[in-house]
């Protein structure tokens, strides 16, 4: 199942990109892109389906919320979890209201991350 997983990490910040790439590819998953901004997320999706969009909520070009819709769109299937250092309330409701699947509060550990993954596909095989 795990290397069937696709996945798409949009943060602007490397060390936050290269830290969830190493996190997931500790955890078995091998299809994994990278994006730091909101125009090459969006075409990221058009080029091809993601099962999870680790989505920044601050992005250079763009609110990442904003964004969601337009992955929604491209990408129904897709569970677009939002990354963000402001967990405030508001912020992660308006971003399950606008269609993000999960909220995952930075700094993140592995186990976190693990646990997300777990909760999209519940028969994954962690490694």
């Amino acid at each position: 199942m795990n290397a069937q997983l696709s996945i798409l990490i949009v943060d602007d910040v490397g060390t936050v990109r290269s830290f969830l790439h190493q996190t997931l590819m500790h955890l078995g998953i091998e299809k994994v892109r990278e994006a730091s901004t909101a125009a090459q997320c969006i075409s990221a999706c058009q080029e091809a389906d993601y099962n999870i969009i680790f989505l920044d909520i601050e992005l250079p070009d763009g609110d990442g919320k904003e964004i969601i819709a337009k992955i929604n769109e491209i990408n129904p299937a897709s569970n677009v979890v939002m990354v963000s250092a402001h967990s405030t309330v508001e912020n992660v409701k308006d971003a399950i209201d606008k269609g993000a699947k999960g909220f995952v509060v930075k700094p993140f550990t592995p186990k976190k991350i693990a646990a997300m993954l777990k909760k999209f596909y519940p028969d994954l095989e962690i490694a």
